[in-house]
């Protein structure tokens, strides 16, 4: 059901049964490391191309959420699924290779809960009784449709983030034991005129504050309902941003509450600069580390806004600024 202006609540709680987290060899390096159900060695994954190895690294997220969740791909209703190439490629190859019922999205990194909010309110509104939300990124595929291929060897500045090369998946059902999917807040585009690819975390941030703050006044929610609050990939110059235009508006988060995906995935590696980013950025974490770290008992209610910036090269070449969005999902044991 519609609650306020811009969140749904799931009256019947659909639950994620299962989930999976797909890394390559940097994030095996990681101290996330332990939270993957799967790490290639090999960037290539065995293709013979960075873009089908990101399809690979999506194939085997899905795969291996539905394994986990003791189903067969002919259970699942629906696969939602986006990712950060043109037209979606990695989402919709592997939805070819599942052969299920597809919903292609994109929110660039923030597809990750998009996915997940609208799976969610497919088997919340009895119109599916298993879907696969999904999302993956490719550091190499990323860099070289985005900004420069990484032969060149060009330089960047300390505001740039590392994307990740990594798929998470979650199986939502509507039985289970948990976590709980309680309710979703849809973002709105926000543009605050800055047009610098190499400084994804400001741009960003603005979005993750308005989707914020619109979730607790829709929901009628404190900060302190939540043990952990975490956005997408907003780094560490998006975070700062985020955590101090929240104080700004009267909504101080405390700062063991406060975390982000991007700064958890590679923890101090300076070889990142502000931190991870990428659509597999938050689905990794939150499929993997945080969900683990909900099933142990570490977390009883958590909040995942994730951050996407929608520019595209053709809008940055025309030089557009970057409109951006988040969109957020609550979990609860």
């Amino acid at each position: 059901m519609i609650k306020g202006h811009q969140s749904w609540l799931f009256k019947s709680k659909p639950v994620l049964i299962s989930s999976s987290a797909v890394g390559g060899p940097f994030e095996a390096k990681g101290p996330l490391a332990d939270d993957f159900d799967v790490l290639h060695q090999d960037i290539w994954v065995g293709q013979d191309s960075f873009e089908k190895a990101e399809k690979k690294l999506l194939e085997d997220a899905c795969e291996t959420a539905i394994r986990k969740a003791k189903l067969k791909k002919e259970d699942i209703h629906f696969l939602l699924s986006g990712d950060l190439m043109n037209q979606i490629i990695s989402s919709s190859f592997t939805a070819r290779t599942l052969g299920v019922p597809y919903l292609g999205i994109f929110g660039a990194c923030s597809s990750a809960m998009e996915g997940l909010a609208l799976a969610s309110l497919l088997v919340d509104s009895q119109n599916a009784e298993y879907t696969l939300a999904a999302a993956s990124s490719h550091n190499l595929s990323a860099e070289k449709q985005y900004r420069y291929p990484t032969e060149y060897g060009a330089q960047k500045p300390p505001t740039a983030q590392w994307t990740v090369t990594g798929a998470g998946a979650a199986v939502v059902s509507k039985a289970g034991d948990g976590p709980y999917i309680t309710s979703a807040t849809i973002g709105r585009v926000v543009d605050m005129g800055l047009s610098d690819p190499f400084n994804m975390g400001a741009a960003m941030a603005p979005a993750a504050v308005a989707t914020i703050e619109a979730h607790f006044k829709d929901l009628a929610v404190e900060p302190d309902y939540y043990d952990l609050i975490a956005t997408g990939d907003l780094g560490k110059v998006g975070h700062r941003i985020a955590t101090d235009l929240l104080t700004e508006h009267g909504l101080k988060i405390p700062s063991d509450k406060f975390t982000d995906c991007g700064l958890l995935i590679y923890g101090d590696n300076k070889q990142v600069f502000a931190g991870g980013s990428g659509c597999g950025c938050s689905a990794t974490v939150t499929y993997g580390h945080l969900v683990n770290r909900m099933k142990k008992g570490e977390i009883n209610r958590m909040l995942i806004i994730a951050t996407g910036a929608l520019l595209s090269p053709m809008s940055y070449q025309q030089k557009e600024s970057i409109p951006c969005i988040a969109h957020a999902v609550s979990f609860e044991m």
